[in-house]
């Protein structure tokens, strides 16, 4: 591990375990869900289900879990997906026991996640309506 992660974030007080079934369950609080959270909830179902299947299950969740929230227009398809493949390209490059051993291995991910977004797509996803709507593939630098 190059460092040691401190972090404040309150979805640590729940187990990945605890932590995945609130979320899919839509009893998570919002202060719970953070961009870290996100890429730990990513990081839960690569190791549990495999690419395709945590794709599958965090898009299915998180569009619910937004819809739960009233907050439908903060959802945004491509930006989910991507930060599932960028949690898998790091985890398959430096495989750890927990998502904190990764996220100190590769604070980039969550320190700089714009950034990465930028070296793979070329227009701003985050404001991009039809990249909210469906995933759209980079189009500078593939995730694999």
């Amino acid at each position: 591990m190059n460092g040691s992660i401190k972090t404040k974030e309150k979805h640590y007080k729940f187990s990945d375990e605890a932590f995945e079934a609130k979320f899919a369950q839509k009893t998570l609080s919002a202060v719970h869900f953070t961009h870290e959270a996100h890429l730990r909830l990513a990081w839960i179902h690569l190791q549990k289900y495999g690419l395709q299947k945590a794709q599958e299950h965090l898009t299915e969740q998180i569009k619910a879990y937004a819809e739960n929230l009233g907050i439908y227009d903060k959802y945004n398809e491509t930006v989910t997906i991507a930060a599932i493949r960028m949690v898998e390209h790091f985890r398959l490059r430096k495989p750890t026991g927990s998502f904190l051993e990764l996220l100190a291995e590769f604070p980039q991910m969550k320190t700089d996640f714009k950034t990465l977004l930028e070296s793979h797509y070329s227009f701003d996803v985050f404001k991009n309506k039809e990249a909210r709507a469906r995933f759209i593939e980079p189009d500078l630098l593939p995730f694999d």
